[in-house]
């Protein structure tokens, strides 16, 4: 079983920067494709980016391509999202989630294991 956790969340003003980790419970992290998701009131939850395991094959939503930066560290079984440019529509809680593969989807059915969220709150 692993276990995700999410922090680096809260309240920023647009434009604003904030960077998002989610650390893994287990050491073979480094097997694992990690994508995140955010979820904001009433929407459905959407995929934001995700990375393979080597960290050598990288995506973005269109929303957010330019802004926002994925990238892992494997020694640290983390993975990090930085978010530059903050809008309010970037408002939402944020979930990383996980799959044992060297296959990354956007598609959030695909991955096994997901943390509990971290909220993400933009003011205009």
């Amino acid at each position: 079983q692993v276990q995700l956790v999410e922090s680096g969340g809260g309240l920023v003003q647009a434009g604003g920067s904030l960077k998002l980790s989610c650390a893994a419970s287990i050491r073979t992290f480094s097997t694992y494709a990690v994508a995140w998701f955010r979820q904001a009131p009433g929407k459905d939850r959407e995929f934001v980016a995700f990375i393979s395991w080597s960290g050598g094959t990288i995506d973005y939503a269109d929303s957010v391509r330019g802004r926002f930066t994925i990238s892992r560290d494997n020694a640290k079984n983390t993975v990090y999202l930085q978010m530059n440019s903050l809008k309010p529509e970037d408002s939402a809680v944020y979930y990383c989630a996980s799959r044992r593969s060297p296959v990354v989807w956007r598609n959030s059915g695909q991955y096994d294991y997901w943390g509990q969220g971290t909220q993400v709150t933009v003011s205009s």
